[in-house]
């Protein structure tokens, strides 16, 4: 009997040209594993491509609900953005499959697990760390490092290796973006976003919405509901998150949010350009900071930003499975168990507008923020604390002013 490789398998150019080299390469059993996150119509064909193609079998798990409630909720509750702009679509979900990939090689008693990421992205190091912390006995195939025994440099190379094969597919090498897609977003990469100076072509990218000035001339409004930071309902209805987020998506496609174009820098060491889709996690993010402002204390909210931070390096990194992710996200839970209330916005050509919002918990209080004087504020204690907590300011200042009129008199 053949040992047995599991394939991480989208059905896309790549992996599907990775099922007869993987077999003739090594004389492996080829066992496929697509992993739905959520990328909807992707999905189509992939048992009929994957036979086709060779493989002895495919498995299509879905860990959409999974997905939304351990990767993406734990990001969102810890504002976790990488670099100011991106929410982290690719990033948190690798770790999920590679999961998936450790569960099925065990199932199917396979030697190796191979993916089809490049040599020069970040989807290798995120889905080999997951593999190597979850099932450090299994071997790791990653064709593109491979260049002694993988020749195909492109996807023309790949095209046309699958076509001498006998395997006909629908694509166009190109005229094609680069795109990876889940639940949470879809990125696109390639043609003209490699020049950083030209502008990206919406009008033939974008997938989940439209440009904000291709947007309604009326607004959306929109009421959520959290609890313990986590969102239960929309616009009345209660929701499960995958649920919430797919409304989500398509209210903010339909108003051109969540639209980025950013050079983000790889943790292989180069720059690269992308735009992300992602007009329901935006919303979701936005809608959880925006009742977290009530909620939550200065002191803790400055913690929680910098740790947030943090934790998008880490996840980013493909560093889920590590002490240190587990201990931020403890922290940020740990803050989470009062963010309870409901938001109200609006969805305007792009914008996220408040249109109000209330927690039980709220610390905002209306006579002590109020213009006119409440009872619970007295102006005079102003006096003290100004004086202390600019002490060391003029501390400082007094000494200055001795040593210049030191040096004066000398």
């Amino acid at each position: 009997m053949k040992e047995k490789v599991v394939l991480a398998y989208s059905g896309g150019l790549d992996t599907t040209a990775l099922i007869p080299w993987l077999k003739e390469t090594f004389d492996y059993d080829v066992v496929c594993c697509c992993v739905n996150c959520g990328q909807g119509n992707e999905l189509d064909g992939l048992e009929e491509r994957a036979k086709l193609s060779g493989a002895s079998k495919l498995y299509i798990e879905d860990i959409v609900d999974d997905f939304c409630d351990n990767y993406i909720m734990p990001c969102v509750e810890a504002g976790a953005v990488y670099e100011h702009k991106y929410l982290l679509g690719t990033s948190m979900a690798r770790p999920a499959i590679a999961k998936k990939l450790v569960e099925i090689a065990r199932k199917e008693n396979a030697v190796a697990i191979c993916h089809g990421a490049t040599g020069k992205g970040n989807d290798q190091i995120r889905f080999e760390l997951g593999i190597k912390a979850l099932a450090p006995d299994i071997k790791i195939i990653a064709p593109w490092r491979m260049t002694d025994v993988w020749t195909m440099q492109s996807r023309e190379d790949e095209l046309a290796y699958c076509q001498a094969h006998g395997i006909n597919l629908p694509f166009d090498a190109r005229h094609s973006y680069s795109r990876d897609r889940n639940l949470w977003h879809i990125s696109h990469e390639g043609l003209e976003l490699e020049d950083p100076s030209l502008a990206p072509n919406y009008d033939n990218m974008l997938v989940l919405g439209v440009a904000p000035e291709n947007a309604p001339d009326k607004d959306t409004e929109v009421t959520m509901t959290f609890e313990a930071g986590v969102p239960k309902t929309l616009n009345g209805k209660e929701m499960k998150v995958s649920e919430i987020i797919t409304e989500l998506n398509r209210l903010g496609g339909e108003n051109g949010i969540g639209i980025v174009d950013i050079v983000e820098n790889r943790v292989v060491g180069m720059k690269s350009r992308g735009v992300y889709e992602t007009p329901g996690g935006t919303i979701l993010m936005e809608a959880h900071e925006q009742l977290e402002e009530l909620i939550l204390d200065r002191e803790t909210m400055e913690a929680k930003k910098k740790l947030g931070s943090q934790f998008a390096q880490v996840v980013y990194e493909g560093k889920w499975y590590t002490p240190l992710r587990e201990a931020i996200q403890a922290f940020v839970e740990s803050t989470q168990k009062y963010v309870t209330g409901e938001v109200k916005f609006k969805l305007y050509k792009g914008n996220i507008i408040k249109n109000g919002t209330t927690s039980p918990y709220s610390l905002y209080n209306e006579s002590l923020a109020s213009f006119t004087t409440g009872d619970m504020y007295d102006h005079h204690d102003a006096d003290g604390f100004i004086t202390l907590f600019g002490l060391p300011l003029k501390v400082r200042a007094m000494k200055l002013a001795e040593v210049k009129n030191n040096q004066n008199q000398n």
